[in-house]
């Protein structure tokens, strides 16, 4: 599992011994991927799914533009738990992009319904959880090509004099320091869904007010289909199917969270995301929320 970083203890080792300057790792289906970089101090940094999304898309997104191969209606594809590091990216080069629902399986009806319609060209998508798909050849996640692309950025780089952690650094001195982190509380046994169940129940009966010394501003409910905000405000959610996931943003219009149950585990997940001037800054306040 590429989101387990043990999973890359023997290949780090090895790496050490080989001075490697990337780890790629599949899972056994090979739809998921993870990396592993060098560092300017020689050590091995384990990729977040979103990092390695960052670069793709950079890599992906600068490459058309270079070479004059952009589309005017160009897009791209994330779900609403992944990093919005990629709409800065996105607005600047002119690609639109679409949120949608956490799963693959959404990214691929978009894609289908850009064919079928022929409004958008679809040139890569992502989730946070290590699933990458450039390219049209599929409606899932393919760590075949995303294996091939990393290979290359690396490679690309370095004729340019720089690492994949430089090139890494190049984007969030580019666009800004996004961080993010996702928290899994696990409620085993037959009473598990239901004190999930009530959990959502109460955190819509009883919405946070403020969290980390900000004020909630808005109240997205994806179940409800309601944006909400703290005039009492309600505005429909549109574009998306119903799903019982909870969103808030707070007051320094940088940071948000998300709760959503796990589909397939007894746990219920929490994203937290934000932005800031610098990654010390944006990592105490994911650390305040979490508080």
């Amino acid at each position: 599992n590429p989101e387990d970083p043990k999973a890359f203890t023997l290949a780090i080792k090895l790496a050490q011994e080989k001075q490697a300057d990337i780890i790629i790792g599949t899972d056994p289906d090979s739809d998921r991927i993870g990396v592993v970089v060098k560092d300017n101090n020689g050590n091995y940094d384990i990729l977040t799914g979103n990092m390695t999304g960052a670069l793709l898309t950079e890599y992906v997104l600068g490459g058309r533009k270079e070479k004059g191969t952009l589309p005017e209606n160009a897009a791209m594809v994330k779900t609403i738990v992944t990093t919005e590091m990629v709409r800065a990216i996105a607005e600047n080069y002119g690609v639109k992009l679409f949120d949608v629902l956490t799963g693959f399986k959404y990214i691929g009806e978009k894609m289908t319904e850009f064919a079928k319609t022929g409004d958008h060209t679809y040139l890569i998508g992502f989730e946070e959880s290590y699933g990458y798909l450039v390219g049209t050849h599929a409606r899932d996640k393919d760590g075949v090509v995303a294996t091939m692309l990393i290979a290359e950025m690396a490679a690309y780089y370095k004729t340019k004099g720089k690492s994949l952690y430089e090139a890494l650094m190049d984007i969030y001195n580019k666009y800004g320091y996004y961080s993010e982190k996702t928290v899994s509380f696990v409620m085993p046994g037959k009473d598990g869904m239901e004190k999930m169940s009530q959990l959502l129940t109460d955190l819509r009966q009883t919405p946070p007010t403020k969290v980390a010394g900000m004020d909630v501003i808005l109240y997205t409910d994806y179940q409800s289909q309601t944006i909400k905000d703290t005039k009492g405000n309600v505005l429909p959610l549109k574009g998306l199917p119903k799903s019982n996931v909870l969103k808030y943003n707070l007051s320094d219009e940088k940071t948000y969270f998300i709760v959503r149950p796990s589909g397939t585990e007894p746990k219920i997940k929490l994203y937290l995301g934000t932005f800031a001037e610098s990654f010390e800054t944006a990592e105490k306040t994911i650390e305040k929320v979490l508080e």
